[in-house]
């Protein structure tokens, strides 16, 4: 999931138009149900969705599936991608050695894939009883500077990213759109 949104993210362009494929507009705020309901993704209105291309074996993404929320306006984008384990693993709702090793295997593919990677701040949040990493980073991502909140996750034999990304001279949107997503 996680090489599903760094192709997604590469080419996002958060300081460019968006993508020339369909999307989907979304007039009010939204819920979006994953991890078989256990965390609910809120958007304020003004995001439009575009699917985010199916994972592919080759890359160990297969069964992954993803959608990119953009909102023109703030050049903000939120990026959702669910992948199914097949090893056999089951994961807690609020599985502590999950999260540390999601952590960890996402700190080290954003570090080889982003240069001037720097992570700002991880904590471990609790939403409706679930275990959420968040991880707080800045990067240059799109051709320009990004600030990039990731929400790691998972339940049963699901696993999720959110990946929110706003231009870096936007902080106070991006903390006040970071707080809509997980508000409880």
């Amino acid at each position: 999931a996680v090489v599903l949104l760094l192709a997604a993210s590469a080419s996002l362009g958060v300081h460019a138009a968006p993508a020339p494929h369909v999307t989907q507009p979304i007039a009010a705020a939204q819920q979006v149900q994953l991890l078989g309901g256990k965390f609910t993704l809120k958007l304020p209105p003004g995001f439009e969705s575009s699917p985010l291309p199916a994972g592919e074996a080759a890359s160990g993404t297969a069964g992954a599936t993803g959608t990119m929320y953009a909102n023109p306006q703030t050049q903000s984008v939120v990026l959702v991608a669910e992948n199914l384990r097949t090893d056999g693993v089951t994961i807690k709702d609020n599985d502590k050695t999950f999260l540390d090793s999601a952590a960890s295997n996402f700190l080290d593919q954003q570090r080889k894939a982003l240069p001037d990677f720097t992570q700002q701040d991880q904590k471990t949040l609790t939403l409706g009883g679930l275990g959420v990493r968040q991880i707080d980073s800045h990067a240059t991502q799109g051709g320009g500077k990004t600030l990039s909140t990731t929400l790691l996750a998972g339940s049963g034999n699901r696993t999720l990213v959110v990946q929110v990304i706003s231009r870096e001279d936007a902080l106070a949107k991006h903390r006040e759109l970071v707080k809509w997503i997980t508000a409880v």
